[in-house]
Formats: C-alpha cells, sequence, structure tokens
C-alpha cells in the first residue's frame, strides 16, 4: 500500500511495523490532523496481569499519546463476565466479580508505565465498561441494538465459524461477546467522543461491528485499526516461552526474567522487536536488526534493555543486565535471580535436585528434569548434575546453591 500519511501517528504506525490494516486510512489520517483523537484498545481482566503479547497494543497506546492524541483503556469489566470466543477451542472460566476488580487493580499497575493518565486533553482514560453493561435492560437492548444484527454475517466471522466447523460447542453467552464488543464503541463514541479502536488483526470483525452499529445508531462516522498477529521468527506465538507466560507484572515475573526473555530473541527478530517494543529511532533498529555474528547478541542486549526499562524503570534493566553479566560472564551468582527459598521443614531429611528443578520453576515436573539431567542440561553451581536422586540436605544449603537449565535460565535456592 502506497498511502503517505499526513498525522504523526499513522506515520509511526506505518514505519514501525505496527499497522496490518484501517477502515479508511485517509478519513483517520484527516481526523488526526484536524485535533486531537480519542481512541481505545479492549483488554478483557481474565488474569491479574497482561502479558508480552498485548505489549504490542499498549506500545500502540503510548505512540498515540506521544503524537498528540488520547488514549482509553477500557476494562472489560463487563465482557470478562462472558469472555471472548475468539479462536479459542473452548469457553473461557467464568470469574466473580471480585476477581474481575482484582485483576484490573493488577493490569492498571503496567498501563501506568507506558501512558499518563489525567484530566487533560491528551491524559490517558481508564474505564471498564461494567459502566454500561451492569445496567443494561435484556429486553431494551434487543430492540435497540440487538436488531442492528445479522445472524447469518456473525456466524460467518472467523472466530466462530472456526469454532463450528471443528463441531465443538459454541454458548449463546458467547455468541453474546461480539455484539458487547460493538455495543461498547457506540457507548465509547457517546460518552467520551471515541473515535478509533485498535486491536490485533483477529479483532477485525468486532471492530467493524461496532463502527456499523454506531453508524446506525448515532449516525457517526468512527475508525477501526489492526495490527498484525505477532509471531517470532521460528513461528510460535508471541508472548509464551519455555517456562510459561511472560507476565508484565513484576510480581508475576522478575524483571531479570523479562529482560532474560528479549534477550534470547532470535536473530532474525531483533530489528522488528526494537521497532515495535522500543523508541529507538527506526534507523538504528535497521542498523541493529542487520548485525551479524556476536555483534548481534550486543543488539539483543541493547534489546532488552530497551523494553525492559520502559516497562520496569532504567535502573531494573541496569541490575538484570549485571546478573546477566555476572552469571554468564564469570560463572558467579547474581543478585537479580529468581530465588527459591526453603525452611529446614521443607527440606527435612533431604530434598532430590529433580523436586529442586521443579520447585524453582525451572522445569513443570519430575519426568521434565530427569530428561534435562539425562540431556547433561542441568548444572548445579555450574557442574553439571548427572545423578536426577541425587540428595540435598540443609547442609548443602549452608550458603545460597544456583541451579541453571541449558546456558541461560537459572534460579537461586538458599534456606531461610
Amino acid at each position: 500500500m502506497t498511502y503517505h500519511p499526513k498525522s504523526d501517528f499513522i506515520a509511526v504506525m506505518m514505519e514501525r511495523g505496527y499497522l496490518a490494516d484501517c477502515t479508511d486510512y485517509q478519513g483517520l489520517d484527516e481526523a488526526m490532523v484536524k485535533g486531537t483523537v480519542p481512541a481505545y484498545i479492549g483488554f478483557d481482566a481474565t488474569a491479574k496481569s497482561l502479558h508480552v503479547g498485548s505489549l504490542i497494543q499498549i506500545m500502540m497506546l503510548r505512540w498515540l499519546q506521544k503524537t498528540g492524541h488520547k488514549p482509553i483503556t477500557l476494562m472489560g469489566g463487563g465482557t470478562t463476565k462472558v469472555g471472548d470466543p475468539s479462536f479459542r477451542a473452548d469457553e473461557r472460566p467464568l470469574l466473580t466479580p471480585d476477581q474481575i476488580d482484582s485483576n484490573i487493580a493488577g493490569i492498571k499497575q503496567v498501563f501506568a508505565s507506558y501512558v499518563t493518565y489525567g484530566d487533560g486533553p491528551t491524559d490517558a482514560l481508564m474505564i471498564n465498561n461494567a459502566e454500561w453493561l451492569d445496567g443494561l435492560n435484556y429486553l431494551d437492548f434487543l430492540r435497540d441494538i440487538g436488531r442492528h444484527f445479522s445472524v447469518n454475517r456473525m456466524l460467518a466471522f472467523e472466530s466462530v465459524k472456526s469454532r463450528l466447523d471443528r463441531e465443538q460447542s459454541l454458548s449463546f453467552l458467547e455468541f453474546n461477546y461480539m455484539i458487547l464488543q460493538a455495543y461498547d464503541f457506540l457507548e465509547l463514541n457517546r460518552r467520551y467522543g471515541c473515535l478509533l479502536q485498535m486491536g490485533g488483526s483477529d479483532q477485525w470483525g468486532n471492530i467493524v461491528n461496532g463502527i456499523d452499529l454506531t453508524r446506525r445508531v448515532l449516525d457517526n462516522q468512527i475508525f477501526g485499526l489492526t495490527s498484525p498477529l505477532l509471531t517470532t521468527s521460528d513461528g510460535k506465538k508471541m508472548g509464551k516461552s519455555q517456562s510459561g507466560a511472560v507476565w508484565l507484572n513484576a510480581d508475576m515475573l522478575s524483571p531479570y526474567e523479562f529482560w532474560q526473555f528479549w534477550r534470547n530473541s532470535t536473530d532474525a527478530d531483533v530489528g522488528r522487536f526494537l521497532k515495535l517494543y522500543t523508541e529507538l529511532p527506526v534507523d538504528e533498529c535497521d542498523r541493529i536488526g542487520a548485525l551479524q555474528g556476536s555483534e548481534i547478541n550486543e543488539g539483543k542486549i541493547i534489546l532488552a534493555n530497551e523494553v525492559t526499562a520502559l516497562l520496569h524503570g532504567r535502573a531494573a534493566a541496569e541490575a538484570a543486565a549485571q546478573t546477566a553479566k555476572d552469571v554468564f560472564e564469570k560463572g558467579g551468582v547474581g543478585d537479580d535471580l529468581p530465588t527459591l527459598t526453603l525452611t529446614s521443614d521443607d527440606i527435612g531429611d533431604g530434598i532430590s535436585i529433580g523436586q529442586l528443578f521443579v520447585r524453582a520453576g525451572l522445569v513443570k515436573t519430575g519426568k521434565e528434569a530427569k530428561r534435562l539431567i539425562a540431556e547433561n542440561g542441568a548444572k548445579l553451581d555450574d557442574e553439571p548434575v548427572t545423578t536426577p536422586g541425587l540428595m540435598i540436605d540443609t547442609g548443602a544449603l549452608s550458603s545460597p546453591i544456583k541451579l541453571s537449565a541449558g546456558k541461560k535460565r537459572h534460579a537461586l535456592v538458599e534456606l531461610k
């Protein structure tokens, strides 16, 4: 596409690789040149933290604010009670209102690292869709909103079709989700003058629904913009690591482990990730991404430092980099490593090394620990572990010990 944008925001979206599609490039671009555009992204409150898969959307909101517009972080306090069926093979477990509120409080902490909240014209708003969804009258809603939706069209959406094609159950509760999401856009436009919804490209159908509904009910023109669904260069979904989800909240994943996730990026991803997840100039991202051999490792450290500094602060990024240096270069023990603290009651007469690897989160099961040891991937204080039954007693823990799974994943074990 050869569209040349006039607004700073669309220019950034295009040159840094955030843009998959837009409902009306020219219309949105002109609205952004004219004045401040309020724009939102919806986040469901299904966990206490978002993970790294949501970071592309959070960065889009950050750039929106930096280019003079107003971000709205919409928390799905209402829709989380239903669950988004998009591209899931099963129904989501339903959460209680208290669990949802607790999750929203956890997620808020992350947003505050990326956008500034307040009452100013470009200050971000945090809004909960329970504000209008909780008080809905079902019959009024069916009459005023439901009549604008064609079931034939809803059945044609990829997220619904894929479930039906596999003959998996799709409850009426979940089927309503896309109507509620469309209604969110209508209400945000009505209450807050919101002109743009952004999301991953899997949300295209839901976004278009909201634009269509708002045009029919309020006769207002609004816009949609999607980002590509990101996979790593080896085809894995962004946001997963060997040890599970890469959470954004420090109490669910330490800044060191977050730093390490980015340091472990594949060579081919470095340039692209620098553009999407940092604010380094585009030509600098391209230069670093083109480095070869051992030099690309320096690029990965820059990537890890910059992404970690945005989320956890520059000091945490520097501490993580120093810990990595201590662990890898000097074979020492870094202050910042994930730490398992045991009591003498936990250890009793002794605990097997395999169990320690499980307890420290370096493997998920005892079977995995045995395999790691058999494949010479397990180390205790930098020495290979050869016996899965090796017992560790309180004497061995008179000072902290370091466990390593492969070259890149480490943990400390200490006695309280």
